[in-house]
């Protein structure tokens, strides 16, 4: 076995067992997960979303715990003309908090830690445009998350190899029917 080779095979199976150390939130209940989620921040070492975080705002997940232990989800990501919107099915795999999302190349998803009520961070491992990356986000049932959730965020993203530079903090965008999203009434 060559050289290179040899350094791909030892890569992946670094990266595998790397993955199988993110651990899953003890006795995740998907019925109190469920209900409205706010994304604050994002880390990812994506080369399409380090190109466009700068200009990302704050999106929405709207969570119901459904048969299986699955969870349905609704996504906005408001834009400058408008809002996009995804239904996805976070389908359970092993143990309850982790999942694969087969429809949006999310290999590995994982709810490392939450309290229900206020925050949660969750855990991606994807893939785009042929190729793998590491994400991790901030959930908040709010739109300010306090000082204690981002240090919980920071504490754990640089565990999976992200790092500071990578991070975007989200601004408030509103909602699709908010009247920052409603176009002025004519005169």
């Amino acid at each position: 076995m060559g050289p290179t080779l040899l350094s791909c095979v030892l890569l992946l199976l670094w990266l595998s067992s790397a993955r199988a150390d993110v651990l899953v939130q003890p006795d995740f209940d998907a019925s109190k997960f469920s209900g409205l989620w706010y994304v604050v921040s994002m880390v990812s070492d994506c080369k399409v979303f380090l190109g466009k975080k700068d200009h990302l705002l704050m999106s929405t997940r709207d969570i119901k715990a459904s048969a299986g232990g699955n969870l349905s989800v609704h996504m906005e990501f408001p834009r400058e003309d408008g809002c996009n919107q995804v239904d996805a099915e976070y389908l359970r795999v092993g143990s309850q908090g982790h999942f694969q999302v087969p429809a949006l190349g999310y290999l590995d998803v994982r709810v490392v830690d939450t309290d229900y009520s206020s925050f949660a961070v969750v855990y991606i491992y994807k893939e785009l445009e042929g190729a793998l990356s590491t994400m991790v986000q901030l959930y908040s049932r709010t739109q300010e998350a306090s000082p204690q959730v981002l240090e919980a965020f920071q504490n754990f993203y640089p565990t999976v190899g992200l790092s500071a530079d990578m991070v975007a903090m989200l601004p408030k965008s509103g909602t699709p029917a908010s009247p920052a999203h409603q176009s002025p009434a004519p005169p």
